[in-house]
């Protein structure tokens, strides 16, 4: 990662903040960005970008603009921007869908879209998006979160083929993420079958390495010990 320039979207979030923990250990320089506003000074390796909503095309294309300004290059694309909400379809509103699919596929085809210049420049680019196990086979109430969960697999593979051979583009695909939200939302659950956000960080910045770079269209599931 040493020297890497490395983009992450949602990056205050109980995933993007391992994910960037872990770059910025191994030397990656970071541009953190959330819809959530930051005063954090810029330094040479690490820049934070607030108040950003990523579901807003222009709003995205300024914020990775700034990212690529701060470093002169942008190397990879991390998108951990996005939301979850458990509703049935029969009781459920019509805005949850609506809502997510803003939160987990506009969020990633914005952030993405605007990479691109700028990822195809390095004809090494790289995007890693977060998928989910369960928009591969939906249960009850997860509906109108597989379904735009599902809408990012289908990105991934449709950005991989159009830039092939000169962006990478994967996703990693969790089960049940262990953080504090879904510890509360599921108290009786067992914890240890979960997989953390530092073994999601660690595949997910594989997937950015110059390792991975035979690899690309690939949707990974990442399901702890489930």
């Amino acid at each position: 990662m040493t020297g890497k320039v490395i983009a992450i979207t949602g990056a205050n979030g109980a995933l993007g903040k391992i994910v960037a923990e872990v770059a910025l250990a191994r030397g990656a320089r970071l541009a953190g960005i959330d819809h959530t506003p930051s005063q954090q000074q810029a330094t040479p390796d690490h820049i934070r970008i607030g108040g950003v909503d990523l579901s807003d095309e222009m709003q995205a294309r300024q914020a990775i603009k700034a990212a690529a300004s701060h470093f002169g290059r942008l190397d990879v694309l991390v998108n951990t921007a996005g939301g979850f909400s458990f509703e049935t379809v029969a009781e459920g509103d019509a805005q949850t869908w609506k809502h997510l699919y803003a939160l987990n596929v506009l969020t990633a085809l914005n952030a993405s879209r605007a990479a691109i210049p700028y990822l195809a420049a390095t004809n090494a680019g790289r995007i890693i998006n977060v998928g989910a196990m369960s928009a591969l086979q939906s249960a009850a109430g997860m509906g109108p979160y597989a379904a735009s969960k599902a809408g990012v697999h289908r990105l991934t593979e449709a950005l991989a083929n159009e830039w092939k051979g000169r962006i990478t583009v994967n996703a990693v695909l969790p089960s049940i993420i262990d953080t504090a939200a879904n510890r509360a939302g599921m108290p009786d659950a067992d914890f240890s079958k979960w997989v953390t956000p530092k073994e999601l960080a660690e595949v997910i910045l594989f997937l950015a390495s110059d390792a991975a770079s035979g690899i690309t269209g690939a949707l990974i599931p990442v399901g702890g010990r489930t």
